[in-house]
């Protein structure tokens, strides 16, 4: 079964269905405002990119939006870029440490307090 996105032409706001087959469902209704008036929209898409792509399109001096803040992958990032900037290559201990603190960020802080 297909989920399909739809934005209200009342409120704007998006409603996210699961769907029986391909069709638009006949009892479609904005689960936001209860408007019937909705438009299958485009969802937005993922994708996946390696350490090394991001690390290579990582600027420092670009705004990020709070998704990356979010994203535990992106802890880091700017020590990696500023290392490779200048020539030097992490040590396994950095390596491991940063891994470390990226699967488990609390596991820092409990290591802190104790």
């Amino acid at each position: 079964m297909p989920i399909y996105e739809y934005k209200c032409n009342k409120c704007g706001k998006i409603t996210t269905l699961l769907v029986k087959g391909f069709k638009d469902p006949d009892d479609l209704e904005c689960t936001h405002c209860g408007f019937k008036d909705l438009k299958r929209i485009i969802s937005t898409v993922n994708s996946l990119s390696s350490h090394r792509e991001r690390l290579g399109s990582f600027d420092e001096h670009k705004g990020k939006p709070d998704s990356f803040y979010k994203d535990t992958r992106n802890i880091g990032l700017h020590a990696e870029r500023m290392l490779e900037k200048v020539g030097i290559e992490p040590t396994d201990d950095f390596k491991a440490k940063l891994d470390r603190v990226r699967t488990d960020p609390s596991s820092v802080i409990k290591d802190y307090k104790s």
